[in-house]
């Protein structure tokens, strides 16, 4: 059974709130060049969101509508961007 799109909504807002709080953390974790290991996640996070919106964009409406796919594509690098920077403004200078 199909979700409703304002359940597609939440969760891409809560998708949205997961994936800075990822560049975040990532950015804590890393060793040095936080920014790099950012955007390496950013971008395997682009790759699978691209991935999964190719296999399912046609598959029927239990998959959802075809602006929810698109939206983890664009948002992927951004968001883990925005995570990243503010840990990095929350660190300060090094």
């Amino acid at each position: 059974e199909a979700m409703s799109d304002g359940l597609f909504v939440l969760a891409a807002a809560y998708r949205l709130v997961f994936t800075v709080l990822g560049g975040y953390v990532t950015a804590g974790l890393a060793p040095r060049k936080p920014m790099v290991h950012v955007l390496i996640l950013g971008t395997i996070g682009a790759l699978a969101a691209t991935a999964g919106a190719v296999s399912t964009w046609n598959a029927g409406p239990e998959f959802g509508p075809h602006w929810y796919p698109v939206l983890l594509v664009v948002t992927a690098l951004p968001c883990v961007w925005a995570g990243g920077m503010w840990r990095m403004r929350r660190q300060g200078p090094a």
